[in-house]
């Protein structure tokens, strides 16, 4: 895929596509699973997989590795399926054959579907972490770390481990892409109590939040999955992807001068 900037016609253009987007409630998004789930027979490995292959992709996208220190991506896994979905993008980041992988998953998996996605990382000789880096580790061997703690199901305080995991993250210099929801950030209002992750760039998938529009960093849409009856029924108004990209810029972000 070529570089985000010669796969645009400019930024009127995006603050148009991201003016059309509706922003989903956390009922909406609940909901909006169950039915893709019930109605649209989709199970969750499958939503996952394509899920995760997006999340894949936008690292592509937004943070071409020419321009990186280093093939290193660090990619922080919480316990459900916002966690998923990073197991899936490591697998495919480590398929690119550009990119190197860690995974940090500081919570031993209990469901299959998880134990496999591990298994499956394992067998590509992608390192499994149990606890993360030093943030003087981060900062010298990583180019990027992919936030996929928490996602849109996220409500509460936060617990251990991943109060003091997001609070070290917090201090990290290199950027950060997020999966759905920045960890930490209230599903709807943001980071309302100011102890949340302020990512560089943000993949929602299948529809954005409404938290997402407390966002100013480079925004991705992805979930080239969602039919036309659930794109319907939610008024989701889903932007155009490009050729056979799993992603799509909906935001170039206020200060980013990759774009």
């Amino acid at each position: 895929a070529a570089p985000v900037s010669t796969r645009t016609s400019g930024r009127t253009m995006l603050k148009s596509v991201a003016a059309k987007v509706r922003f989903l409630s956390q009922i909406e998004a609940q909901t909006l699973d169950v039915d893709l789930f019930t109605s649209s027979a989709f199970s969750v490995d499958q939503l996952m997989e394509l899920a995760g292959l997006s999340v894949a992709n936008a690292v592509h996208l937004a943070f071409p590795l020419a321009e990186q220190k280093s093939s290193q991506i660090l990619v922080v896994c919480g316990p459900g399926n916002n966690g998923g979905d990073g197991l899936v993008a490591a697998r495919h980041l480590a398929h690119f054959g550009m990119y190197r992988p860690v995974v940090c998953y500081p919570k031993p998996p209990k469901r299959d579907l998880f134990k496999n996605l591990i298994t499956q990382c394992i067998q590509l000789k992608i390192p499994v972490l149990e606890k993360l880096p030093s943030v003087e580790t981060i900062n010298d061997e990583y180019s990027l770390v992919l936030d996929a703690i928490f996602g849109f199901s996220f409500k509460g305080a936060l617990r251990s481990p991943f109060d003091s995991i997001i609070s070290d993250l917090r201090q990290i210099e290199i950027p950060i892409l997020s999966v759905d929801v920045p960890s930490g950030w209230d599903v709807e209002k943001g980071d309302i109590n100011g102890i949340g992750l302020n990512p560089d760039a943000l993949i929602s998938l299948t529809a954005p939040k409404l938290c997402s529009q407390h966002f100013n960093g480079i925004h991705y849409l992805g979930g080239r999955f969602v039919p036309p009856v659930i794109q319907e029924k939610y008024n989701l108004d889903i932007p155009k992807y490009l050729g056979t990209d799993q992603c799509v810029l909906i935001s170039p972000g206020s200060n980013k001068s990759q774009i």
